[in-house]
């Protein structure tokens, strides 16, 4: 069940060391050199640690074994640090992610469920999160699902996968699974759909993620690093789109045309 993880940990270069770090409320925010990371945290610490001491100046490589830990906080700072790596725009863009040297950008040719609308009209599909805005954009499209840890009205608990998953055509997947440790369990029951769609800012931007069943990671490239800091950190109440890029890479297709 670790392989997804060890993949991930073990393309991370030995030479990196953790620059900043911070654990918002909202959002926490891994900087390793030039490279910012963002990941989401389940409001789950029911368990100790795995790594107490200071971890500024600590090899990223180490701090993104954090992935690992049942402290789902602890957990949250081992994503941030994974994409400390691979969201770095300099390393997303060797790996086929394109995106615009301008400071901002309009997000919607990069939005899964608005680039979507074709495909998945009269098709079976199920999101695992709850999305701002997700049902008005895909519900009258398709054979519509929402899964969630805590549904709101409508939704259905996670336990649902088990039953719903394996009959769908297209699937959305929070990245917040990353962090959860459920991101293995969910590609295994999505086995027969046609696309598997990881999403959100947390998403790790490595293609070895495509060998595991996803066929779209539809992420984020922080651009603003200091903006970045301020919004993860609780300075600035604002969308954390405005410190960057929404991406999105794409298996066999490689990635998408700007």
């Amino acid at each position: 069940m670790w392989e997804i993880y060890n993949a991930l940990i073990e393309g991370i270069p030995e030479d990196l060391v953790v620059d900043e770090l911070i654990c918002g409320k909202k959002r926490f925010y891994v900087r390793s050199g030039n490279g910012v990371g963002i990941a989401s945290s389940r409001p789950y610490e029911t368990r100790m640690p795995m790594i107490t001491k200071n971890k500024i100046g600590m090899p990223l490589r180490e701090v993104a074994v954090c992935v690992k830990s049942w402290n789902y906080v602890e957990a949250a700072v081992g994503v941030a640090a994974i994409n400390a790596y691979y969201n770095n725009p300099q390393v997303a863009r060797a790996n086929g992610v394109v995106f615009s040297d301008a400071a901002r950008v309009e997000d919607r040719r990069f939005d899964p469920f608005i680039m979507s609308q074709n495909e998945i009209k009269d098709k079976k599909v199920a999101v695992v999160g709850h999305f701002p805005y997700i049902e008005k954009l895909m519900a009258p499209k398709c054979d519509f699902s929402i899964i969630e840890w805590v549904p709101e009205e409508g939704d259905y608990p996670m336990p649902a996968c088990e039953y719903i998953l394996p009959e769908c055509d297209y699937v959305y997947l929070t990245c917040a699974s990353i962090v959860d440790k459920m991101l293995p369990r969910l590609l295994a029951l999505c086995q027969k759909a046609k696309l598997v769609t990881l999403v959100g800012p947390g998403t790790t931007l490595a293609p070895v993620l495509f060998d595991y069943g996803i066929g779209d990671l539809s992420g984020f490239v922080v651009k603003d690093n200091l903006r970045a800091a301020g919004i993860a950190a609780g300075a600035e109440n604002v969308t954390l789109h405005v410190a960057g890029q929404k991406v999105s890479l794409k298996k066999a297709e490689g990635n998408n045309e700007f």
